[in-house]
């Protein structure tokens, strides 16, 4: 990715007007649950990075946290769900996946209209290309295997020995997610694409069989994690909206949609020399994924290029939510218009790879 489009997505800026909120009020509230900010006045700025949940850093003299929202308005059917996020972070706190500290969550919309949390601010780089320009080869096989390290961190968690045992229902997970994206895209359709409407038909009628029943992140990319600012090391992962019990299978096969997706807007790695890059072949970085979660037995392909397939799906979905918010002027990110138009060539990708199985 350019140096303009790593400054389009990192850091911060003033509040949009859509998303601003009484500063005082939200102090108000947080000084009784939050002794640590002190009495230093409070300021807020808005990250630019993220399609989704508004987020916000604040500052209170030098302490620095971050505060993740709902958005206003009309939305999707069980999306944003900070209450869930909060949940989880808090839970792996006690694991080997790193997350920031959660300090308090707030569902009352009288605060600053919608449900919120705030988290420990996590000083680091947020990488938005995964070509990962400006480093060598080397360190970009090292930054790769840690991102593989963390998803197989997250995975080997038993959610029940964390209080996560209910975090999502049992059984049938591919099924019901199927349904879901298939509701989440049809209620934010801001267009008729005709190949998503095949994968509609085609997804239910091709169901892979089930299986095991783990903690799932639902957006792991190299977007959503903060390396150390100068080590190959992951001390945050980010954006838990979508997170879930499901198929760690399926969860990692939406994380390796990068391989098949093409760079630029996408930020995919299709068509690039990952040897020469340093960056493992998606056959490489599957297969040490398994090692790390003890699996002994290769995905049968025919069920990894489905996983693939609904997840193009499933991010066709998003895409659509993120360009419906556009169309209603609450988008959390100001190339939400821009993002929403690769919901087509997405899902005609999806379809011409559900054709091959």
């Amino acid at each position: 990715m350019s140096d303009v489009l790593q400054a389009q997505f990192s850091g911060t800026r003033p509040v949009a007007a859509q998303h601003v909120f009484d500063v005082e009020r939200l102090r108000a509230w947080l000084t009784p649950r939050m002794p640590a900010l002190g009495d230093a006045p409070l300021q807020v700025e808005q990250f630019k990075g993220g399609q989704s949940n508004p987020t916000f850093l604040l500052r209170a003299g030098e302490k620095k946290y971050v505060l993740r929202r709902k958005p206003l308005g009309d939305l999707l059917p069980s999306a944003h769900a900070v209450d869930r996020e909060f949940r989880v972070i808090s839970a792996l706190a006690k694991t080997e996946v790193p997350v920031a500290q959660a300090h308090v969550l707030c569902e009352d919309p009288g605060v600053i209209g919608s449900s919120f949390y705030v988290m420990d601010h996590v000083e680091g780089r947020i990488l938005w290309d995964p070509k990962l320009p400006g480093l060598d080869k080397t360190a970009r096989t090292v930054m790769f295997n840690e991102l593989n390290r963390v998803m197989a961190a997250l995975h080997r968690v038993d959610p029940n020995a964390i209080g996560l045992g209910d975090y999502g229902k049992p059984g049938q997970y591919i099924e019901r997610q199927v349904a879901r994206w298939t509701r989440q895209y049809k209620a934010a359709e801001t267009e008729t694409i005709d190949a998503a409407d095949r994968l509609i038909e085609w997804l239910p009628q091709h169901l892979p069989a089930e299986g095991e029943t783990r903690i799932v992140h639902g957006d792991y990319r190299l977007d959503n994690v903060i390396f150390h600012p100068t080590e190959p090391r992951i001390l945050a992962v980010l954006d838990w909206e979508l997170s879930t019990l499901g198929d760690p299978l399926v969860d990692f096969a939406y994380h390796c949609m990068g391989w098949r997706m093409a760079a630029g807007a996408s930020r995919g790695g299709a068509g690039a020399d990952l040897a020469a890059l340093g960056i493992p072949s998606e056959a490489a970085y599957v297969q040490r994924y398994l090692e790390r979660t003890g699996r002994t037995a290769p995905i049968p392909a025919a069920d990894w290029n489905y996983y693939l397939v609904f997840n193009m799906f499933r991010l066709v979905g998003i895409l659509q939510g993120i360009a419906k918010r556009a169309e209603q002027g609450n988008a959390s990110n100001a190339s939400a218009v821009e993002t929403g138009k690769r919901a087509r060539p997405l899902a005609e990708q999806a379809w011409a790879l559900a054709q091959t199985l």
